[in-house]
């Protein structure tokens, strides 16, 4: 990546007083003095222009061990419950789709009902989509025509905390949906259990997530793009990820080791002789849902107006 480094306002309330929270190499933390939103700065231009996920598409999200777990069926299945709980057909946009593994389950188990489209900065990632029946389109999402489409909902499953300007893209969300259509929202919970626990060690600390959100800073980005939220949420718990990171003492993670971890705990839940193991981590990540302490937050905005 260049050495020259972008400098940024808060994501969220376009603040610029700011204190150092964390470091962790070259990676620098602010919290808002005006929100409290907790984000990167300075940025790479790489990690600002997308560039880098071209780069990082062969070992990391192209590699086997990903592809495995990310194709496997109970990959998406918190997703898929929640997105068919609020959106039972139309048109669907995933922004961030990556290799297309979402689509392409959402196509296999619901194809009748949706009519899907994925976008992504990685070119790579973008050509195993389309190998793989995904429909694409290869445009910068935030200035591509869709020649007047309009879609029901829009996805961003793991994206924000990538951009550096997340609210241009909540705002781009906005203009392509239809009426009272919905935009879901999964990113990185800074209050999570994980983090509490781990710090700066947290392996999901790290250079290409610049921004640190909490439910209560993703809400109000949300609110001032216009959105209304109609859920709220927390999702996800890995322990392994928590007993590996405790033990490395703040090493780095390898991008062969991060996908390595994925496909076992991907595999541990389809194992059917580890569904009691299963059911009670479960009922853990229920209670840390509650709490608010789960890995990930989870929302569903929805864009004023009424179905017509």
């Amino acid at each position: 990546m260049a050495s020259q480094v972008i400098a940024r306002l808060c994501p969220v309330c376009n603040g610029s007083v700011g204190a150092e929270t964390m470091r962790k190499g070259d990676l620098r933390l602010v919290r808002c003095g005006v929100c409290a939103m907790v984000y990167a700065n300075p940025v790479e231009p790489a990690l600002a222009s997308g560039e880098f996920y071209d780069q990082l598409a062969a070992p990391f999200y192209l590699s086997p061990d990903k592809l495995e777990s990310d194709y496997a069926p109970a990959r998406f299945e918190r997703e898929l419950r929640l997105f068919r709980k609020f959106c039972s057909a139309g048109r669907v946009l995933d922004v961030g789709c990556s290799t297309g593994a979402f689509l392409f389950q959402l196509q296999r188990r619901f194809g009748k009902d949706y009519e899907a489209l994925g976008m992504d900065v990685s070119r790579p990632a973008l050509d195993y989509a389309e190998g793989k029946g995904v429909p694409v389109m290869r445009e910068h999402f935030l200035t591509a025509s869709f020649e007047g489409q309009c879609f029901d909902a829009v996805t961003f499953w793991a994206v924000l905390e990538h951009l550096a300007n997340p609210r241009a893209f909540l705002a781009r969300a906005a203009t392509v949906l239809r009426p009272a259509g919905l935009c879901f929202v999964l990113a990185p919970n800074f209050r999570s259990l994980a983090v509490r626990l781990l710090g700066w060690k947290y392996r999901y600390i790290l250079p290409q997530h610049v921004n640190y959100f909490t439910s209560a800073t993703l809400a109000r980005l949300a609110a001032e793009e216009g959105f209304g939220l109609i859920y709220s949420g927390c999702s996800h718990f890995n322990p392994l990820v928590i007993a590996q990171d405790w033990k490395r003492r703040g090493r780095p993670v390898s991008d062969a080791e991060r996908a390595k971890l994925l496909k076992r705990t991907t595999g541990y839940k389809q194992n059917p002789v580890l569904k009691p193991i299963k059911l009670a981590l479960g009922g853990v990540e229920a209670v840390l849902s509650k709490l608010g302490l789960a890995d990930n937050i989870v929302m569903v905005l929805q864009k004023p107006g009424s179905r017509g």
